[in-house]
């Protein structure tokens, strides 16, 4: 599917959109592209929506509010304060877990 790269080089958006078009040969390039970024704005516009978004085998990406805060700067020590923001957080699947570490489905991390 997805040719071999290098384990130090990054995983690029151009990487992804070729993986897309050598599985899917009826496509043209055009339309992969298309399909990707397609994928991709929409879940952008449901984080901007405040929505979970959940891919079964692969994890879970979700927003959280975090509140104001006084933070202090490390290097000088001076106390600033940290606007409220919101984050987006991934939580691998076990499934995801799992191959990652070149376990079996349902073996054990101990």
């Amino acid at each position: 599917m997805l040719k071999r790269i290098e384990q130090t080089q990054t995983l690029t958006r151009q990487d992804l959109r070729a993986a897309v078009y050598e599985c899917c040969p009826q496509l043209s390039r055009a339309e992969a592209r298309d399909i990707f970024d397609a994928t991709f704005d929409e879940l952008a516009a449901a984080f901007l929506r405040g929505q979970s978004v959940k891919l079964r085998g692969f994890g879970s990406f979700n927003l959280r509010e975090k509140r104001p805060r006084i933070g202090r700067n490390p290097k000088t020590g001076v106390e600033a304060v940290i606007s409220a923001r919101k984050v987006l957080t991934f939580h691998p699947s076990p499934t995801l877990v799992a191959r990652v570490n070149g376990w079996s489905e349902g073996q054990s991390r101990d």
